[in-house]
Formats: C-alpha cells, sequence, structure tokens
C-alpha cells in the first residue's frame, strides 16, 4: 500500500473593502496582507497565483511553526503557481527540492467588486502527505461556471512536514497541518478584498486532502476557519505520537543523524537527502495525541468531538485499482499467496469471498485485490465499507451529503497498462472537477459525451454545495441529504446518476461479510 503516497491524482486583520488597484484588465493589481500583487486575466477568470501566505520555512525555520511572511512594497507578479514543496518524483508530479514552496492561488470571476462577498472554495490537494501540489487544483473552471472564488495552496510533505522527531518537534510533528492552518488563516485575512466572504470557506480535499479535511474538523486550532467540508477519498486516519517519532528517528538514522546532535544535524542536511529516503509506513499520516490532534481523528468524530457543520463526504467505487497496477499479471497462486499473507487465518472465507476467476486474464489479480482493498478499507480507510462507516458517524451530528463516483468506464489515469480497465479508481473523479492530465497530455479531451455530461454535472453539484449549501445541479439527478433511511448519489455519466441506498452500497461492497470479520 506505499503505492497510497505515489497515486497520480489521482498544500492578521481582514481587508474587507479594499478595492482592486486595477486601472485596465491587464493590470489586476491586489492588496493582501503582506503587500500587493498583480494577477492576470483568463477568459471570464482572474487568477492570483504564487502568493506566500508564510515565511519561507528554511535554514532556522526548517521543522518549526509557519511564521508570517516577511511584507513586500512593491507589486509582487502573481502570473505563475510558485515552487513545489520538496518531494522525491512519482508518478503524481516530478522531483522538487524547494523548500520555500509556501504559496497559496486565488481565482475570481472577472471584474468581481470588493463587496461580492462570493462563497469560497479551498481545496487542498492529495499524494499521501509526501508528493501533490496545488498546481494540480486549478479552479478556473469550476470559477467561471459557479461564480465562486477558489483557492488552493502548497504545504510542507514527508519528512520536511510530517516528523516528530523528539528532538525538533516538542510534542507535534504535523508542520504540513500546521501550514494548512496558516493558509486557511491567510483565507480569513484576506478573502475579502478579493471579493471572497470569509464567513462563506468551504474547504475540501482529495486523498490526503481528505485526511487533512477530517483532521481540521477536529483539531482545536482551526476551529471557524470555515464553514462547511467536503472530503474525496478521504478518511479520518492518523498515527499515535510515539509511532511517529519512531518514523522520525528511523529517517534520521538513514540519514546519519542519530545521536545527541541530532536536531543540528538534521536541520543541516540537505533537501534531497531527506526526500530520497523512504517514508517508513503507508504514507506521512497525521499525528494524534498532540496539541494539534488531541485525540485522533476517528476517536474523536466517533464521539461527535468536532465542528458540526454540513459536508460532503464519498469514494469512488474501485479505489483500490490505482494502487494494485502492480499485481498485473499474477497468477493464482501469485493472489492466493497475497491473501494469505494479508488476512492469515481469515484467508479461506476472503478466497471464498472473492474467488479467482475461471476465465482470468492477466488483470485478474489488479481486480481482485484492488476490489478487496476497497472493500475492507486497507488503503488507509479510503473507500468501501470504510467510508459508508465514516460517512453514518458523521451523520448522527452533522448533515451530509454523500456520494460514490460510481463511472467505471472513463479514460483511467494513464494508458500505460494496455487493456487494464481503471474502473472508478482512486484520483478517477479528479478528472471530472479539474485539469487532470496522463504524461502531460490532458485526460478531459478523451472523455464521451457522457463523460462530458457527468464532468458539467459534478463541477455543479460541488460548486452548489459551496454556494448554497446544498450539491445541486438543474439536469442531474437529485442529491437527497444522508439520514437513517441511508441515501447516497451514486455519480455516473450520461446524466445517469442515481440515488443508492445503504443496502445497495453494503451488497456491492460486501460490508455484511467485513463486518464479520
Amino acid at each position: 500500500m506505499r503505492s497510497l503516497c505515489f497515486a497520480l491524482v489521482a498544500a492578521a486583520a481582514a481587508l474587507s473593502g479594499q478595492a482592486s488597484w486595477a486601472q485596465d484588465p491587464d493590470d489586476l493589481v491586489m492588496r493582501t496582507d503582506s503587500g500587493p500583487v498583480r494577477g492576470f486575466a483568463n477568459g471570464g477568470v482572474e487568477g492570483f497565483l504564487g502568493i506566500p501566505y508564510a515565511a519561507p520555512p528554511v535554514g532556522d525555520l526548517r521543522w518549526r511553526p509557519p511564521q508570517p511572511v516577511e511584507g513586500w512594497t512593491g507589486v509582487r507578479d502573481a502570473k505563475a503557481f510558485g515552487a513545489v514543496c520538496a518531494a522525491a518524483a512519482s508518478t503524481n508530479g516530478p522531483r522538487s527540492e524547494s523548500e520555500d514552496c509556501l504559496f497559496i492561488n486565488v481565482w475570481r470571476p472577472s471584474k468581481t467588486a470588493a463587496d461580492a462577498r462570493l462563497p469560497v472554495y479551498v481545496f487542498i490537494h492529495g499524494g499521501g502527505f509526501i508528493n501533490g501540489s496545488s498546481n494540480q487544483a486549478d479552479m478556473t473552471s469550476i470559477v467561471e461556471q459557479a461564480g465562486v472564488v477558489g483557492v488552493s495552496f502548497n504545504y510542507r510533505l514527508g519528512a520536511l512536514g510530517f516528523f516528530a522527531h523528539p528532538a525538533i518537534a516538542g510534542d507535534s510533528g504535523d508542520f504540513g497541518l500546521m501550514d494548512q492552518q496558516a493558509a486557511l488563516r491567510w483565507v480569513q485575512a484576506n478573502i475579502a478584498a478579493f471579493g471572497g466572504d470569509p464567513a462563506r470557506v468551504t474547504v475540501g480535499g482529495e486523498s490526503a486532502g481528505g485526511y487533512s479535511v477530517c483532521a481540521h474538523l477536529t483539531a482545536p486550532g482551526s476551529a471557524g476557519l470555515f464553514a462547511q467540508a467536503m472530503m474525496q477519498s478521504g478518511s479520518c486516519v492518523s498515527v499515535p505520537l510515539a509511532a511517529a517519532r519512531a518514523n522520525a528517528e528511523e529517517i534520521a538514522d538513514r540519514v546519519g543523524c542519530a545521536g545527541p546532535d541530532a536536531a543540528a544535524c538534521l536541520r543541516a542536511a540537505p533537501t534531497g537527502k531527506l526526500i530520497d529516503v523512504p517514508y517508513p509506513g503507508v504514507a506521512a499520516l497525521p499525528t494524534s495525541g498532540t496539541g494539534m490532534l488531541p485525540l485522533p481523528p476517528h476517536q474523536a468524530v466517533a464521539q461527535g468531538l468536532f465542528q458540526h457543520v454540513a459536508m460532503v463526504i464519498g469514494a469512488n467505487r474501485d479505489e483500490g485499482r490505482t494502487f494494485d497496477q502492480g499485481n498485473i499479471g499474477w497468477r493464482e497462486a501469485d493472489y492466493t499467496k497475497w491473501v494469505r499473507e494479508t488476512f492469515g487465518a481469515r484467508a479461506d472465507r476472503v478466497l471464498a469471498q472473492y474467488p479467482w476467476p475461471r476465465d482470468a486474464d492477466p488483470y485478474a489479480g489488479a481486480y481482485l485485490s484492488g476490489g478487496i482493498a476497497t472493500d475492507a478499507g486497507l488503503i488507509a480507510g479510503i473507500g468501501g465499507c470504510s467510508s459508508l462507516k465514516l460517512i453514518q458517524e458523521v451523520a448522527k451530528y452533522a448533515p451530509v451529503y454523500a456520494y460514490e463516483f460510481g463511472h467505471r468506464s472513463g479514460p483511467g489515469l494513464t494508458r500505460t497498462h494496455g487493456a487494464y480497465e481503471w474502473g472508478a479508481g482512486h484520483a478517477a473523479e479528479l478528472a471530472y472537477l479539474f485539469p487532470s492530465f496522463d504524461n502531460g497530455e490532458p485526460i478531459a479531451p478523451r472523455f464521451n459525451e457522457g463523460e462530458r455530461a457527468l464532468a458539467a454535472s459534478m463541477k455543479a453539484y460541488w460548486s452548489g454545495f459551496v454556494a448554497q449549501g446544498v450539491p445541486r445541479d438543474r439536469n442531474g439527478a437529485a442529491w437527497p441529504v444522508y439520514n437513517a433511511a441511508g441515501q447516497a448519489l451514486s455519480l455516473q455519466a450520461g446524466e445517469r446518476s442515481f440515488v443508492l441506498s445503504t443496502d445497495m452500497f453494503e451488497r456491492e461492497h460486501r460490508c455484511e461479510f467485513w463486518k464479520a470479520e
């Protein structure tokens, strides 16, 4: 499951009333609390990219909470994304060794007045907390279609963002989550100047971004920073402080920084050396049992100790298919061995539920292991019965609109595996919301007519929730709030989305079997 970390997609005072400095459409200058920035116009959208929201966490600021930006007096160019936070090369992005990466991006409809008070959609990117960037959430299309203000941002990743070494981190290691809080505070302080309403902020995210949303729902320091939330293919997982410290000490040992001088050695270590050490465990998950997250988020949610805001929560029908491509070519013996190693004494029961097909093709092993991983929640609690449990727990305390991305015949994330059927794999839905790419080529041009309709419908649902608190699409199926009867929306191409009952969902993912296990 380490592939979770590398999967492609498929992070001051309020300035209310301060007007744009724009003299003409080609000179979009806006004030922020650190200084003026110049953006650009792109059709019906104006963009302001690469704005610093915290000081560069370099030198002595490595592994410290984000610090205020040093202000500037001249107009700063904001027409390109800032540097991607340091990460090794992966299918989720090229290598970066930049630690000066804490940048935020804002998109708004053209000619938005400073007092427009538009709803705001903040999206936190995924990547297992060890890769990815805000560049992957270009909001242009949603902003143009929905008339909202869009925001994305970078945050520290991997060993630079989630590193609980006792010599440097105190009682926490969640510097990446601290960055996210700083970005959300920047939104509260600055978004009114761009025509957004700080009281109508929806925070959303996918994969690690979805984990982040759950963390902020339960983190005391995030209270009041948003009014609604959306979790795409996320969960409420974390690691206890003791385990996070052990992970950090393992990294320090591999870097050659063990012993009494560990702190100085680590702060002097080359960036490339730190990102080249494989992060221990499934992913660089948030640390619980700390000042940032006093309780593990899943416990806090189960006990109702979270912000009771309206939410959209969902996952993809075949989450595991994105992670189990390494199992292409398995024979029955390979599959059986994996099940026995994974489930031990329960293996025979699992094999009876998910038998090897008589007409197996080279992809059978990947489909089966991916299905099991989805249904059983093996991917750090993403998808299947685990997602349903989260939806039901949250719905006891707050309004929830539940969904499953169920379109299984789309173009997939890459064309590198021949006839492999991606199904509704992890991150497959992102191409229907944001520009997504396969080796530099956009995926959306490969959509058929039905998939183009699905993309339009999903943008309408998402933006409807951001703007009105209810996901609505005039041309699509009604999306009811989840309740005791259990209703989720199955998102399908060709205007074939339908309401999925809990009974149907549980049969689809064999939840009765997994509950018994």
